[in-house]
């Protein structure tokens, strides 16, 4: 306990251009590129739970959930902001903002989410922890589910 609380002291508090930096870098990074799209992929699975629905009641669901979204959205880019803030030099900060918000950022923000559809779709669907029981069991034959 002494110990954890001697690190949270010696860990410095990012001044007010940092965290802003910070922020703005979370912005303009990969997580702030993809969830709009999680969040309306997600707002349209829980409407297609309730075909039987009026369009009024799935219209304010809609307009719950995309309040829902702008809150989570607000408080993971001030988290995230805050984070790059205590882990980043001010100089390091202002090269990565200055890199994301420029023209080639943009366009890799805007093609990210479509690049990522894309990509999982070729892919397919990956489950880390059943391939490496199922690789596992297959390389020593332990782990390997009941037949």
């Amino acid at each position: 306990m002494i110990l954890t609380l001697a690190l949270l002291l010696a860990t410095p508090d990012p001044g007010a251009e940092a965290l802003a930096l910070g922020r703005r870098l979370a912005e303009t990074g990969t997580l702030a590129a993809l969830l709009p799209a999680i969040t309306a992929k997600e707002t349209e699975e829980l409407v297609a739970e309730h075909p039987d629905w009026s369009d009024a009641d799935k219209a304010a669901l809609r307009r719950v959930a995309r309040a829902v979204g702008i809150d989570g959205f607000e408080r993971l880019m001030t988290a995230t902001g805050n984070a790059y803030a205590s882990r980043l030099t001010i100089e390091d900060l202002r090269t990565l903002v200055a890199f994301n918000e420029g023209d080639a950022a943009r366009r890799w923000r805007e093609a990210t989410p479509a690049a990522m559809l894309e990509a999982m779709a070729k892919v397919g669907e990956l489950d880390f922890k059943a391939d490496a029981r199922k690789a596992f069991c297959k390389e020593t034959g332990k782990g390997c589910p009941a037949r």
